[in-house]
């Protein structure tokens, strides 16, 4: 039973990203007001209240082992100041489970250092090689040309534009999906 280790610490070169903690709340409850933020995502800015609600499950979601249908995320600092910028996050994509998606989070006053891709990047080798994952998804909205950039300077293709998904999951209806394997990924880090 493999699953995601408290302790666990993945380091780049600017970044540290590991597990939640329960005494990040207030820091991540504060980069999370701010509605730009929200513009390409499927939710909004919540309550204090309602965000400790998420931060529980967030928190909670450790305790799936890796074949379970998981949503690991996590917490992205500055390795020189220890400043929380944002979250990275791996699991099941929200309408197809037997896909996984990678998927990240800057807060504004740090965009345009190439964090995302460095943190994504980071957290998609520890996919394919500590979760042991076969294939890994990106989506994002058309007109969200950062995310865009930062999906391909990962490394993963382009497939299609999503359609055709019912009422429930239309929020992803007209999204560009991106895919890339664990085969491709080995031949590209050659």
């Amino acid at each position: 039973m493999k699953r995601i280790d408290k302790k666990m610490r993945i380091e780049t070169e600017r970044l540290i990203i590991r597990p939640y903690k329960r005494e990040d709340l207030n820091e991540c409850f504060r980069l999370m007001q701010d509605d730009e933020l929200f513009d390409y995502l499927d939710m909004e800015v919540m309550t204090f209240e309602e965000y400790q609600g998420l931060f529980s499950w967030l928190i909670d979601s450790y305790k799936k082992d890796f074949n379970d249908d998981f949503k690991y995320s996590f917490n992205i600092t500055l390795k020189e100041t220890g400043v929380h910028i944002g979250w990275c996050g791996i699991g099941v994509l929200e309408y197809d489970n037997q896909y996984k998606e990678i998927y990240y989070l800057i807060g504004k006053d740090f965009w345009g250092n190439g964090y995302a891709k460095e943190a994504s990047t980071a957290l998609l080798e520890f996919g394919f090689n500590t979760i042991g994952l076969s294939e890994v998804v990106a989506l994002c909205k058309q007109e969200n040309k950062a995310s865009k950039n930062v999906i391909e300077n990962m490394g993963l293709n382009f497939k299609y534009i999503v359609e055709g998904l019912p009422q429930e999951h239309d929020y992803y209806n007209g999204e560009l999906y991106f895919s890339l394997t664990k085969r491709e990924y080995l031949s590209n880090s050659k």
